[in-house]
Parts: structure tokens; sequence; C-alpha cells
């Protein structure tokens, strides 16, 4: 037996090419990378899952807290329109503050809110960018408590109106309707 130089030996005496070349460092990295598909399973099944539980397909809004809306028998779906809400003593527009009624319950008289204007003015000229050739419905939908004084309501509606919005729905509280015809 001859005497060799000491050194790395593990699987030099292997026949084949490759395994030589891995060896003795001139191989190459591998070409298929191989993926555990266990945990992309995992990661989709909890996405799907949360967007399953947060999804709405009836339109449901989030009502602020503190807020308790007039209730009504007659009642329509929502549709898709800006949300002018009162939460306190702002004016928020689709959850973005949009004006102030203070200044409305100190002088108690009816006046126009002149953010609010604005803010439904360019909410309104968006829409008419993004949809030229139809006509513009000039829908808002008020969420507003049924503590709130009339007053500021009335300002508010006045204000959609002057900013072109004369169409005005309220956001209610629905009441089951009753069988008056059945034998109950």
């Amino acid at each position: 037996m001859t005497i060799h130089k000491p050194g790395r030996r593990l699987m030099h005496n292997v026949p084949l090419r490759f395994v030589q070349k891995k060896v003795s460092g001139h191989g190459h990295r591998e070409i298929n990378a191989s993926l555990s598909l266990t945990s992309m399973i995992d990661f989709l099944v909890v996405v799907v899952v949360f967007l399953l539980i947060t999804f709405s397909a009836s339109g449901e809004t989030t009502i602020p807290k503190g807020v308790r809306l007039p209730d009504a028998e007659n009642t329509l779906d929502m549709i898709d329109a800006p949300i002018v809400a009162i939460a306190g003593s702002d004016i928020l527009v689709d959850g973005a503050r949009a004006g102030n009624t203070r200044a409305i319950e100190e002088s108690k008289r009816l006046q126009r809110i002149d953010e609010l204007f604005n803010v439904l003015k360019g909410k309104r000229e968006l829409w008419k960018q993004l949809y030229p050739g139809k006509e513009f419905p000039g829908v808002v939908i008020l969420q507003i408590d049924q503590d709130v004084p009339a007053i500021v309501v009335k300002s508010v509606f006045q204000t959609a109106a002057f900013a072109g919005y004369p169409n005005v729905s309220f956001m209610v509280g629905m009441i089951p309707k009753t069988n008056k015809a059945g034998g109950e």
C-alpha cells in the first residue's frame, strides 16, 4: 500500500464523475430547488379563512361607538355612496374628518359647512372623472345619532345638496316587519 498525502478523501474513489466534481469543490448548484408545499398551503389556508371572515357582501358598515341610529320599519339595502357621519362634534366623510358642528350648535342657526362642502364637491368631481358620460347619481348617506340637534342635521343636509348631492338617505336601524294580515 502506498503512502498518500493527508487530506480529504471521503467519496474520492467513487467512479461517478458528478460525485467527484462535488467532492473536489467544482460542482455547481442544483438547478431544481425543492420547496416545502406544506408551509405554503398552511399560509394560503390562513389567508383564505381571514378573507372569508372579514368579507361582507351585504354592504354592512361600522358604526362608531356611542352612535344610536334611529329605527325604521321600511328600509332599503345599502348603496355605494359617500357616508357623512356625525361622531360627537366631528363631521366625517367616509371616515375622514370634514368639519365640526360646534359653530352650528352655538349659533343655533342654519349654515353651510365649508369643509364638508369642499370634500363632497371633490368626491363629485372625482366620480365624474372616473365615469365620464354617465349621469351623476348625487346620493349621499347620512349616519347621524338620533340625539343630534335638528339644526345640525338640516345644515349637513343643506350642505350636501349645495355640493351636488340632492338625494340624501339616512342610515337607520331596521325594525323587523310584523305580519298584520296573519292570524296572530
